[in-house]
C-alpha cells in the first residue's frame, strides 16, 4: 500500500494497551448487549444436549466486536501501531469479514439459521479475507535441504477459505461450557501473538509483521473482557456471533503471520514449529480442531449431518467421567495452553528442552483428566 517501510521498534506496550482497551470495552458493552438479547428474544433455552438448566441470553459476539473496533480505533492513533494500516489491508480485512460473520451469527443467535445458510455466511466472510489479499501462498518444507512450496492462486484461495471455515466451526463446536470458547480463544490469540512478536523482533520486514500481532492482541483482549460475564455460572453466552468471530480472526491472524516468515533465515534444527505455519496453527487450535474432526467423523458414521448437534464433545466427556463444570473447563485450558505455547516455544528456545517440558506437562494434564475415572475404578 505504499513505499518500503523503515525499520521499526518493537511496540509491545502499544499492543498491550490496545488489548486492554478491547478488553475493557468488551466488558462494559457486554452488560448492554445482555439487555438487548433479553429484549430481542435472543436467549438460549435449555435443550437435551445443553449443560445449562435455565435460559441464558446470547449475542455476546456483538460486545466482542465492539471492543475490537475500539481497540482498532485506538491503534490508528498510536505512534507505532498506526503503521499497521499504512502497508497492509490485513486488519481492515478481518474487520470487514468480522462484521459479516457477526451479523450472520447474531441472526442465528436470534432465529437459529440452518447449517447451510451459516456455511454460506462463513464462506462469504472467508472470501472477504481473500479479496483483501489475506491468503496462504508459501510453505517451507524441510526436505532436500529446504523446499519452498508456492501455491497457485486457486490453491491459495481454497486453503485460506477452508482454514477460516474450519476454525469458525471449531470454535463454534467447542463453545459448550461456560467460559470454554472465550478461554481457548484467549489462549490461542496470546500464543499466536507471541509467535508473531517473534517474527516482528527478528524479521527485517518488521513493520509488515505488525498486522497479525495487532489482530491477535485484539482477539485476546475481547476474549479477556468477555470472560468475567461468561465464566461459570455464565450470565451471557457469546453465541455463534462470538464463537465464529473468534475463529475468523484467529484464521486471519495466522494467515497474515504466515506471509511474514523469513524462509531464507528459518533453521529447522532450531525452530521446528517453522516447518510449516500450519503446524503452529494446528498446535494452537488442537483442542477445538480435534473436537471438530471427532464430531464430523462421529456424526457422518452414524449417517447424520456433520452439523447435527449431540452431547458427545470433549467437554461433555470430561463431565461424564466425573469432573465438575469448572474443572473440565480448566483442564481444557491446560491442554490448549500446553500445546499452543509449546509450539510457539519451539520457535524461541532449545527444542530438546521444550519437548521434554511439553511431555511432562501433557503427562500431568492426562493424569488430571483421568483422576475421577481412576478413583471410580
Amino acid at each position: 500500500m505504499g513505499s518500503t517501510p523503515a525499520p521499526a521498534i518493537l511496540p509491545f506496550r502499544e499492543y498491550l494497551l490496545v488489548g486492554l482497551t478491547a478488553a475493557v470495552l468488551t466488558f462494559l458493552l457486554t452488560g448492554l448487549v445482555r439487555r438487548l438479547a433479553i429484549r430481542s428474544g435472543a436467549v438460549a433455552k435449555p435443550r437435551d444436549r445443553d449443560v445449562h438448566l435455565t435460559p441464558i441470553p446470547r449475542l455476546g459476539g456483538l460486545a466482542m466486536y465492539g471492543g475490537i473496533l475500539g481497540g482498532v480505533l485506538l491503534a490508528t492513533h498510536l505512534p507505532v501501531l498506526r503503521r499497521s494500516f499504512e502497508f497492509s489491508w490485513d486488519v481492515v480485512a478481518v474487520l470487514v469479514a468480522g462484521a459479516i460473520i457477526v451479523v450472520v451469527g447474531a441472526i442465528d443467535d436470534r432465529f437459529e439459521l440452518d447449517s447451510l445458510t451459516k456455511l454460506a455466511g462463513q464462506v462469504t466472510a472467508a472470501g472477504v479475507l481473500v479479496l483483501f489479499g489475506v491468503q496462504w501462498f508459501l510453505f517451507w518444507m524441510p526436505w532436500n535441504g529446504g523446499l519452498t512450496l508456492v501455491l497457485g492462486q486457486d490453491q491459495a484461495v481454497l486453503l485460506t477459505v477452508a482454514l477460516a471455515v474450519a476454525l469458525m466451526n471449531a470454535m463454534n463446536f467447542v463453545d459448550g461450557l461456560d467460559g470454554l470458547a472465550a478461554g481457548i480463544g484467549l489462549i490461542a490469540a496470546a500464543a499466536i501473538g507471541a509467535f508473531a512478536l517473534n517474527l516482528l523482533d527478528e524479521s527485517g520486514r518488521s513493520v509488515s509483521a505488525y498486522p497479525p500481532t495487532l489482530i491477535a492482541a485484539l482477539v485476546a483482549g475481547a476474549c479477556l473482557g468477555f470472560l468475567p460475564h461468561n465464566f461459570q455460572p455464565a450470565r451471557i453466552f457469546m453465541g455463534d456471533s462470538g464463537a465464529m468471530l473468534i475463529g475468523l480472526m484467529l484464521a486471519g491472524a495466522t494467515t497474515s503471520a504466515s506471509g511474514q516468515i523469513d524462509i531464507q533465515q528459518s533453521n529447522a534444527s532450531d525452530a521446528l514449529a517453522l516447518l510449516s505455519p500450519l503446524l503452529v496453527v494446528a498446535a494452537v487450535l488442537f483442542v477445538p480442531l480435534l473436537d471438530l474432526v471427532l464430531a464430523v467423523v462421529r456424526r457422518t458414521s452414524a449417517g447424520r449431518s456433520p452439523f447435527a448437534a449431540d452431547k458427545m464433545h470433549l467437554h461433555h466427556r470430561l463431565l461424564e467421567i466425573g469432573h465438575s463444570h469448572r474443572r473440565a473447563v480448566l483442564l481444557i485450558y491446560l491442554w490448549a495452553a500446553l500445546l499452543a505455547f509449546g509450539a510457539v516455544a519451539l520457535t524461541l528456545f532449545d527444542g530438546f528442552v521444550v519437548v521434554w517440558g511439553i511431555g511432562l506437562g501433557l503427562l500431568v494434564a492426562l493424569l488430571g483428566s483421568v483422576v475421577p475415572r481412576l478413583r471410580a475404578g
